[in-house]
């Protein structure tokens, strides 16, 4: 009965458990880089670890993701508001570029590994 109503309660977007559940074992890495029904479904996945999530039994790890979940939606309800970071982009390793004698240098290698 608990959860019929907060289910009817639910802000428009936010899926249920079941379905969060669902959404975050499905999306593929960086979970950053994609798009979610809601932002605290990210959340509640990322809160649960994504490598537990991807590595336990469902009957036990979707009990554990529906509490979390469950206390993002009733923030969510309370008006608080969730984005999503985007990833940082990777540090550039050499800022500069490799000299004509050392990129040939490092070919004649290449070659010779593979003659």
């Amino acid at each position: 009965m608990l959860n019929a109503c907060r289910a009817v309660g639910m802000p428009a977007g936010l899926p249920s458990p079941r379905k969060a559940y669902l959404e975050v074992c499905n999306k593929r890495s960086p979970k950053a880089a994609q798009k979610w029904s809601h932002p605290a479904v990210y959340a509640a996945g990322r809160d649960c670890g994504w490598h537990y999530l991807a590595n336990t039994i469902e009957s036990k790890a979707f009990s554990q993701f529906a509490e979390v979940y469950q206390q993002y939606c009733e923030r969510v309800i309370a008006g608080e508001v969730f984005q999503v970071e985007p990833p940082e982009a990777l540090p550039e390793t050499s800022l500069k570029p490799a000299s004509k004698e050392q990129a040939l240098t490092e070919l004649d290698n290449l070659k010779q590994l593979l003659s």
